[in-house]
């Protein structure tokens, strides 16, 4: 038995992306050396003018049909099953007969579409239980997993065995209850607000081939409201919208996370987190009382600040815009505009930063008018 044997195998069986630092636990050999076999083994899946190909993903590489064969063999390959829902399985699993109000509890509302799928596939059974349903496996859960009894004390144990041997208390924390969190960059600065210490920053909206890998198996994403279509095909957990226009906006989306994620926040960060967005914008609204020219907002996002500063909004107000000038439409935007107020592509800093920013830029731009 050769490693590159070992390792082909090991790429056919996960079924999923496999980390370098697994692959040199299986074979027992230095990463060097994993790498040079690995490379070799895309070489000669390549050369052979074979179907299935082997993709590095950055120190972490997959199996899989080549693309211009995937839809040919849509009819015959099972549909897999994500890693979130892997984990909500895994759960149920653990932890049953679970309810499925404490499951929802623990894993999110993204939860509810994936026990509806386990139920379609006939790994879980469901059964009303008071005001809740009552989950456990089925027989043909472990006809699946290679178990031979369904038993929920013999499933537990072969759960915890597997997870031990792949990564320790790492690995079931990973599987039995901690979230994995994704964030898209600009929110990177939310998970510190919110004292969240485990997650990835990844480009939901436009991913890279690693980024979709990784995306797939994300619990929670966190992402800009308005772009739940064009992320939601790469993430099969739940996605948390948020928006950071205004201070109000940023206390929203601390209390959602709050909300949402009450295992991997921390309290007592959020709460001086929301204690200071408050305090800040109150001395904001304070100094938006010493100014008296009337404002003419160009668009939605000027006029939600406007509104929070209590300023006077009028048609022949000094005309207030974004600065990116054109809309992603291709229409212009304020044309003429006095006062430009910057949009997070030309602001850096953190988003407690960048709002007070655009409110800068509208109460210094109102007081250079009345001097």
């Amino acid at each position: 038995m050769s490693e590159l044997e070992i390792i082909e195998a090991a790429l056919f069986a996960a079924g999923r992306a496999v980390s370098l630092e697994k692959l040199m636990k299986i074979t027992g050999m230095p990463k060097k050396n994993v790498s040079l076999v690995v490379r070799e083994l895309m070489e000669a899946y390549s050369s052979r003018g074979s179907g299935i190909e082997i993709l590095d993903l950055g120190e972490r590489y997959v199996m899989q049909v080549k693309p211009e064969y995937s839809e040919l063999m849509r009819e015959v390959a099972p549909k897999e099953l994500s890693a979130p829902k892997l984990r909500t399985l895994s759960m149920v699993a653990y932890h049953q007969p679970l309810l499925q109000s404490n499951l929802i509890e623990m894993r999110g509302s993204g939860a509810y579409d994936h026990i509806k799928d386990l139920i379609e596939r006939g790994f879980v059974d469901s059964v009303p239980c008071g005001r809740s349903r009552q989950l456990s496996t089925t027989p043909l859960f472990a006809d699946y997993f290679g178990l031979k009894r369904n038993d929920p004390n013999a499933i537990k144990e072969k759960i915890i065995e597997l997870l031990k041997a792949q990564g320790g208390q790492s690995e079931i924390d990973l599987w039995i209850g901690k979230k994995i969190i994704a964030v898209t960059p600009m929110y990177e600065s939310l998970m510190e607000m919110c004292g969240i210490k485990d997650y990835f920053v990844a480009n939901a909206y436009c991913p890279s081939k690693e980024e979709i890998s990784r995306l797939l198996e994300a619990d929670v994403l966190v992402v800009t409201a308005g772009y739940l279509d064009a992320v939601k095909q790469h993430c099969d957990g739940e996605i948390l919208e948020v928006r950071s226009t205004t201070f109000d906006d940023l206390i929203e989306a601390v209390s959602l996370l709050a909300e949402e994620l009450p295992d991997e926040v921390n309290p007592k960060t959020v709460e001086k987190t929301l204690q200071k967005i408050r305090e800040t914008r109150e001395k904001y609204v304070s100094s938006a009382l010493l100014v008296e020219k009337k404002v003419k907002p160009a668009t939605e996002m000027v006029s939600k600040i406007v509104n929070d500063l209590n300023l006077r909004i009028s048609t022949d107000g000094v005309l207030a815009a974004p600065d990116y000038g054109t809309s992603g439409k291709g229409v212009t935007i304020g044309k003429g505009a006095k006062i430009l107020v910057p949009t997070h592509r030309t602001v850096e800093g953190d988003l407690l930063e960048r709002v007070c920013k655009k409110y800068d830029s509208i109460l210094e731009g109102l007081k250079n008018f009345e001097e």
